[in-house]
C-alpha cells in the first residue's frame, strides 16, 4: 500500500495561517478529490474541524492522540493511504511514507505559520517522479515524490 503525505504548501512550507483556518488559497481541491477518491484519507482530529466540505466517497481516519499509526495503517485497506494533515499528524505518519504529493503555492505566510511538519526529527530523502498541473495560468503544479530513505 501507499501512503501518501499531500498538502498544498506556501513557498516557505507553511500549510495554513494558523491551526483552524479552512484552507481556501488552495488550487489543488479539484485534484485532491480525484486522487484520494475511493481511498482512505487520515487527518487529525484539528484538521477535520477545518473541512469546508463532506469528503465523501472516501473511507476516512480521524487520529486522536491514543491512536497509533502502525495499527491504524494496518487496518487500510485501499490501495493507497492519503494522509491530508495537519502538521502533528503528517510528523507522526513521517516514518511510513512512500510518497509526498506537494501543490507549491506563490505565497508566504509568516513565520509563526502552521508548518509542513510540527517536530520532525528525521530527514526524509525524496526522488521527484511526476509534476502534475493544478492551474496553467499561475504555474502551480503538484511535485510528486517518492520517499527513498529516511535517516
Amino acid at each position: 500500500m501507499d501512503v501518501i503525505l499531500t498538502a498544498a504548501v506556501t513557498a516557505n512550507g507553511m500549510i495554513a495561517r494558523h491551526s483552524s483556518e479552512t484552507v481556501e488559497w488552495s488550487a489543488d481541491l479539484p485534484l485532491f478529490r480525484k486522487q484520494t477518491m475511493g481511498q482512505t484519507v487520515v487527518m487529525g482530529s484539528a484538521t477535520e474541524k477545518t473541512l469546508a466540505t463532506e469528503l465523501d466517497g472516501r473511507s476516512i481516519v480521524v487520529m486522536h492522540r491514543e491512536m497509533k499509526p502502525k495499527m491504524v495503517l494496518s487496518e487500510v485497506f485501499t490501495d493507497q493511504c492519503f494522509i491530508i494533515g495537519g502538521a502533528k499528524t503528517y510528523t507522526r505518519f513521517a516514518p511510513f511514507l512512500t510518497h509526498l504529493y506537494l501543490t507549491f503555492h506563490p505565497i508566504v505566510f509568516q513565520s509563526d505559520a502552521v508548518p509542513l511538519f510540527s517536530d520532525l526529527n528525521k530527514e526524509l530523502n525524496l526522488s521527484l517522479f511526476k509534476k502534475v498541473m493544478v492551474d496553467e495560468k499561475r504555474e502551480i503544479y503538484q511535485h510528486q515524490y517518492k520517499v527513498v530513505a529516511c535517516n
